[in-house]
């Protein structure tokens, strides 16, 4: 069979989709049969039809896209499908490859993209080459840019498999969304799903949290406690900032992540659990190995498959649906009509780099809730809320200034102290000196410095020109 002589199917009860989709393939040279929903498509295959490929979709009346698929799947598993949704959410993305969808199409698409798509989707011999990138989404977990799909094409693909997941990204980009979204979509999902951020908890009292203690353990000890591999047991457990943990109790988990075993604090009794590990940093454990930080077998043990997060300032493309779904939270919490940006505040959004990512966006999106007077957000708006911090009262500067040490920090970065205050003085000076028309005397003055400091601080940079009289 040639490339162009490939029979496809559209399902889809959106008659625009189904007309435009099919016409855009007929086009490009394709046989094509259209379809309202999934019960015509299942007559036209039982009366010895045969597609090379089918386009559904998730939601329609009747045989939703999903148990569509199922059904696809159960007589025909080498046949390629491509599910089609406009909601771009994580239980879609992750339930269309759990039931071995080909690819999943996010709504509106390109038709370029869904014919490039066939090309790679057939075999060589009828086009091509495998498919692209997924969509994105979840409950709160959303995104529509590359990297996000990405994101949840592997989600889909790895909730499936007993494999532990270490999820890399900076603090605030909603790593334990991802944990959850695994756990949900894995064969656990019925069990339970504990998260224990291992940074927060005093390092004494750690490994009671982690594995418990028998009574009399330790002073304080009064009663026996169950800990979290045990309260896990069939489920999944979130171990957020790994990197902290300390060097004995790695030694500890590794052998349960090894043995699937491990003794309480202070107990004889040897305990036995199922379950699935998925931990999180954003520190880069290479680094913290090579320096004797943390445990290589370790390291080895939990990133089996590394998902990255990544920060919000490299998909700022997701702002707006994410500002939205923020929005639209905080309306139902606070039993009052959802807020709005407008165009202007909007694209305000999307130039602020956004150091505390997600979460910090989230924040945000919660004062204005509350604080913006009408129910459409302006850039005065925002220009107030974005001016606030933890900080109160603290001046602009100061704020800027936090969010960078803030973001740096989240990087993992150190040595600090030199560059950014070496940054600060070099912008100290140059402001000064280009507001006194480059006199660099008149600069010292309003400074309390010596004219030599400033010189020698600046180094052998040549003078600028004196600012001319206004006329």
């Amino acid at each position: 069979m040639s490339a162009r002589t490939a029979q496809l199917w559209v399902v889809d009860d959106d008659r625009t989709v189904r007309i435009v989709l099919a016409q855009a393939l007929r086009d490009a040279g394709y046989r094509v049969g259209a379809f309202e929903g999934a019960s015509e498509a299942l007559a036209a295959l039982a009366d010895g039809e045969r597609p090379d490929l089918v386009f559904t979709d998730v939601r329609m009346p009747g045989l939703d896209g999903l148990a569509f698929l199922d059904q696809l799947k159960e007589g025909h598993p080498d046949l390629p499908v491509v599910v089609m949704s406009a909601y771009t959410d994580v239980a879609s993305t992750a339930g269309a490859f759990r039931g071995g969808a080909h690819e999943f199409l996010s709504k509106p698409f390109d038709l370029d993209e869904a014919v490039a798509l066939v090309e790679r989707a057939l075999p060589p011999e009828e086009a091509g080459e495998p498919a692209i990138e997924t969509t994105s989404g979840g409950d709160e977990l959303i995104g529509d840019t590359p990297a996000m799909r990405e994101l949840f094409r592997a989600i889909g693909r790895l909730a499936q498999a007993p494999l532990s997941v270490l999820v890399t990204g900076e603090t605030g980009t909603g790593k334990e969304l991802v944990a959850r979204a695994l756990h949900r979509e894995s064969p656990r999902a019925k069990g339970p799903f504990l998260a224990l951020n291992t940074a927060a908890i005093p390092a004494e009292l750690l490994e009671s949290e982690l594995f418990g203690h028998e009574a009399g353990a330790f002073t304080g000890a009064n009663k026996r406690h169950v800990g979290r591999f045990e309260q896990a047991d069939g489920g999944s457990l979130f171990l957020d900032e790994i990197g902290d943990m300390p060097a004995n109790l790695q030694t500890r988990l590794l052998r349960v992540l090894a043995e699937g075993e491990f003794f309480r604090v202070g107990g004889r009794e040897l305990i036995k659990v199922d379950v699935r590990v998925i931990a999180a940093t954003h520190q880069d454990l290479e680094a913290k190995v090579r320096d004797g930080g943390f445990r290589a077998d370790l390291l080895h043990r939990l990133d089996v498959v590394r998902l990255r997060l990544p920060p919000l300032r490299e998909r700022k493309a997701d702002v707006p649906a994410l500002a939205a779904r923020f929005l639209a939270q905080a309306g139902d919490e606070l039993d009052a009509t959802a807020k709005r940006f407008d165009a202007a505040a909007l694209e305000r959004l999307q130039k602020h780099d956004w150091p505390g990512n997600v979460r910090e966006l989230e924040n945000l999106c919660w004062r204005l809730a509350v604080l913006a007077p009408g129910d459409t957000i302006t850039p005065r708006d925002l220009a107030k809320a974005l001016a606030r911090d933890q900080s109160p009262g603290a001046p602009a500067w100061q704020l800027a200034l936090a969010s960078e040490v803030r973001a740096r920090l989240d990087r993992g970065d150190t040595g600090l102290h030199a560059p950014l205050r070496e940054a600060f003085d070099q912008v100290l000076l140059e402001t000064a000196l280009e507001h006194s028309g480059g006199h660099r005397q008149n600069a010292a003055e309003r400074l309390g410095l010596g004219r030599n400091t400033i010189t020698r601080k600046l180094g052998a940079r040549p003078r600028r020109g004196k600012r001319k009289p206004a006329p």
